[in-house]
């Protein structure tokens, strides 16, 4: 063999054993960078399983509150209807009693502004 040969042997041993490092420093960087993102998946994944049954009981807490506001609502609702309903039944059967009452009342109330405009006129 000649020298030029040998040194084209050489320079292309040292480029086979350079791109066999690089193809296996390539690899390696794709098996760590797989496992890292298989480990991130896992992790989301986890997370996902264990905040489940969290915003599943938010929900069903925020279900409750809605229903508990539309049943106080409904409930109010009827108290008031039944109120109106046995005023005016009230008022139908003693007309003069109730005047009397409304009269009272308001004079009460007239009385209570009175005295509460004066104290606050003096202070």
């Amino acid at each position: 063999m000649s020298e030029m040969n040998i040194a084209e042997q050489q320079a292309k041993t040292l480029a086979d054993y350079a791109a066999n490092t690089a193809d296996s420093a390539i690899k390696s960087t794709q098996r760590a960078t797989n496992n890292a993102l298989d480990g991130l998946v896992g992790g989301v994944q986890n997370l996902r399983q264990q905040a489940a049954p969290a915003i599943n009981r938010v929900g069903a807490l925020a279900q409750q509150g809605v229903d508990s506001v539309r049943d106080t609502a409904q409930h109010m609702r009827e108290r008031a209807l039944h109120a109106t309903d046995s005023t005016v039944s009230y008022i139908k059967d003693e007309p003069v009693k109730s005047m009397l009452i409304a009269a009272a009342t308001g004079a009460g109330l007239i009385a209570l502004l009175s005295l509460l405009t004066r104290s606050s006129n003096r202070g």
